[in-house]
C-alpha cells in the first residue's frame, strides 16, 4: 500500500456548495485581492495558494467512499457513496475500455451514505471487469441489488456488465485478499458497521466509520487501541464534537474529534485523518488546530 484516496468524506447524505456560499467566497477573494497587482498567472496561483482553506478550498460534498492503493494490480474500495461516482469516471480514464480490471470493494454498513454510488460506478457496466463487495453483513447483496430495482433506480442489477461476487466476512478473522491482509471489527452502530484493518508487508491503514466509542467503557477503549495498533493512518470517524457525541447526539452511532486523537494517541498511530464530516458544518467551521505538548521552559510566540 503506498497511497490513500478520499473520493468522498461526508456523512448522512451529500452536500453541495450553494449560491451564497460561492458568492462570498469571491467576495473574501476580492477583499484580500484589493490593491494587489498580479502581472503573471503564476503570482495569481501563488496569491490564491495563500488564501484560507475556508475561501481558496472545500472538505467536498461526496458522502463515503475511500480508495487504498496498492502495489499490485487490483483495487481496494472502503465504501460507495457518492465518491463511488468520480472514482468510476477516474478508472475509466486512466485505463480505457476494454482493460478488464478487479475492483475489491468493502462495505461498512447497509445505509444508503454508503451504497448510494453503486449504481453510478462506471466500472460495474463493463464487460470483463469483476468486482468483489466484501461485507460482513448477511444481507450484503441485498442491499445492493436494493440500489438498482424499480421504482427507484431506472437501471437494472442485472444489466450490470461486470461479473459482481459478494464475500460475505467474519468479524476479527483475517483474510488475505490480493496480497493485503484484511481484518474487520464489528462497531457500535445501527444495524452493526464493520471497520478494515488493511495490513501490506510494511504499512498499515484502518478505516473505521459510523463507530460511536463511550468513553466509559476501558474494554472497548482497549480493543479499538488494539485494533489501531500502530497504523500508518487511521481514517476516523468524526462527526460530531465532543460535546455533541456524549450529550444531545449521544447513541446517534458517531464518534468525535477529541475521542479520535484519544485512541489514535494510546495505539502509537502515525497520522490520523478526520472522517464522514457532519453535513450541516461549513468549511469555516473547521479551522487548523495546532496540538503540542507542552514542557519545561517552552516559550510560545503569540
Amino acid at each position: 500500500m503506498n497511497q490513500v484516496v478520499f473520493w468522498g468524506t461526508r456523512g448522512s447524505l451529500p452536500v453541495s456548495l450553494t449560491h451564497s456560499d460561492i458568492r462570498e467566497r469571491i467576495v473574501a477573494a476580492l477583499t484580500a485581492a484589493n490593491g494587489k497587482n498580479f502581472r503573471t498567472r503564476a503570482a495569481l496561483d501563488d496569491f490564491v495558494d495563500k488564501l484560507p482553506f475556508s475561501v481558496a478550498g472545500t472538505f467536498g460534498g461526496n458522502s463515503s467512499c475511500v480508495e487504498i492503493v496498492g502495489d499490485g494490480n487490483d483495487h481496494f474500495i472502503c465504501d460507495m457513496g457518492s465518491g463511488a461516482r468520480p472514482l468510476g469516471q477516474a478508472k475509466i480514464a486512466r485505463f480505457g475500455v476494454p482493460n478488464p480490471q478487479t475492483y475489491h470493494i468493502f462495505i461498512s454498513h447497509l445505509h444508503w451514505d454508503h451504497l448510494m454510488g453503486f449504481p453510478y460506478f462506471a466500472p460495474m457496466y463493463i464487460p470483463g471487469n469483476r468486482i468483489v463487495v466484501h461485507g460482513c453483513h448477511a444481507d450484503l447483496e441485498r442491499a445492493i441489488r436494493l440500489q438498482m430495482q424499480s421504482p427507484s433506480f431506472p437501471v437494472d442489477y442485472s444489466q450490470a456488465g461486470a461479473r459482481i461476487e459478494f464475500d460475505v466476512m467474519a468479524p476479527d478473522q483475517p483474510r488475505y485478499i490480493s496480497g493485503i491482509n484484511v481484518t474487520p471489527k464489528k462497531q457500535r452502530h445501527a444495524g452493526d458497521s464493520y471497520g478494515y484493518r488493511f495490513e501490506s508487508l510494511d504499512k498499515t491503514v484502518v478505516y473505521s466509520t459510523d463507530s460511536e466509542h463511550k468513553l466509559e467503557n476501558p474494554e472497548e477503549h482497549a480493543e479499538f487501541s488494539q485494533f489501531f495498533n500502530k497504523a500508518d493512518l487511521v481514517i476516523f470517524d468524526a462527526m460530531y464534537s465532543l460535546a455533541e457525541a456524549v450529550s444531545v447526539k449521544a447513541d446517534w452511532g458517531h464518534s468525535s474529534n477529541i475521542v479520535g486523537v484519544e485512541l489514535c494517541q494510546a495505539a502509537a498511530v502515525k497520522r490520523l485523518a478526520l472522517f464522514h464530516h457532519e453535513p450541516v458544518h461549513d468549511d469555516g467551521s473547521r479551522a487548523p488546530l495546532e496540538i503540542i505538548s507542552a514542557y519545561d521552559g517552552l516559550t510560545i510566540a503569540l
